[in-house]
């Protein structure tokens, strides 16, 4: 597709930064869409590798833009500045569409004009291109709203996503300073506007994982996605039914945060996040530990791993934050049957 002064109806934005390897595959998937009223808009972070010369041979097809090094946020908000689409949606660079990704989330948007946000499933694969799982969020979350945006954050990688482009311009687009959660923030944002988001029960995208995934950095997905919770619930025209779930809400993120930290070896950090965690509770004493474990379990399936728990058990800083809860249980236990002044 050449770019031409017609028009496109979706823009479709990669974000790229040193993935010479894969970004020549994530255009081609765009370029082989059963789709065409599309552009593609190219923003180079400040790549240091072969990112440019591998894209080369696309430049009839593709609006490339190089900017210095701003993260993934600037370089986004970036490719919004230029889209000419009402339709958005972002791809990363070592993503790929399935072939009929832009038709059927369209499709959907023309069903229901009122949304504002397509979502959808995705593919797991590896590095090599090869099949790990399918994620279908829509089984455990069969509504989109502000509640459940907040409850469960369904979103695996911002290539489920499709927007109306006018709706992403009214907030801002991303959070700048952001490179992790910046989707959940988003979303959240949008959502509070009220924005209204609908399923398509299909896998979209193929979400590789490899070693320079973005998610890998544990500590500071942790910081990021609870950063977004202190701001969302600081905000003032949160609804009351949303502000009686808080305590929930940060619970199980803090909770979500434990795992991650553990999964991608921070133990330490991990011991104070479920710390952290304690004083949401809604479980008491032991339960909170078992909901843990039960979480820690459920996290590592939705990944397609296993978790044992006799590992978990065995590391130094586990039984260092069982002598801590024990700690707190026995305080708990003799405020209670200490008597009031």
């Amino acid at each position: 597709m050449s770019i031409t002064s017609k028009l496109p109806r979706i823009s479709v934005i990669i974000p790229a930064y040193n993935c010479d390897r894969y970004v020549g595959q994530a255009v081609e998937s765009i370029l082989h869409q059963t789709y065409s009223s599309y552009e593609i808009i190219v923003i180079d972070d400040g790549s240091q590798d072969k990112t440019y010369e591998v894209l080369q041979p696309y430049e009839a097809k593709i609006r490339y833009v190089y900017q210095q090094n701003q993260g993934v946020s600037v370089a986004r908000n970036h490719g919004l500045d230029l889209a000419r689409g009402e339709f958005v949606a972002f791809l990363d660079a070592d993503d790929l569409f399935l072939p009929d990704t832009l038709a059927a989330l369209l499709g959907v948007f023309e069903a229901n004009p009122n949304l504002g946000i397509v979502h959808s499933g995705w593919r797991r694969i590896n590095q090599q291109g090869e099949t790990l799982m399918d994620v279908r969020p829509w089984e455990t979350v069969p509504k989109l709203n502000l509640e459940t945006w907040l409850r469960w954050k369904p979103l695996g990688t911002m290539g489920t996503l499709m927007f109306r482009r006018d709706r992403l311009e009214q907030v801002g687009g991303f959070e700048p300073g952001l490179t992790h959660a910046e989707d959940v923030d988003l979303i959240l944002r949008l959502a509070l506007k009220g924005c209204k988001a609908g399923w398509l029960r299909q896998s979209t995208v193929c979400y590789r994982q490899h070693d320079q995934n973005t998610m890998r950095d544990g500590i500071s997905q942790a910081q990021s996605i609870n950063w977004v919770l202190d701001r969302f619930f600081n905000q003032p025209d949160v609804p009351v039914d949303i502000r009686l779930i808080e305590n929930w809400v940060r619970y199980s993120t803090l909770v979500w945060s434990s795992w991650y930290l553990y999964y991608t070896g921070f133990p330490q950090e991990m011991v104070q996040y479920l710390q952290k965690s304690w004083s949401y509770s809604p479980f008491l004493g032991i339960e909170t530990v078992m909901n843990w474990i039960e979480s820690f379990t459920q996290y590592s399936q939705n990944l397609g791993s296993q978790f044992y728990a006799d590992e978990l058990g065995n590391i130094p800083e586990w039984r260092l934050l069982i002598q801590w809860i024990v700690e707190q249980i026995s305080q708990q236990q003799l405020e209670s049957t200490t008597p009031a002044n």
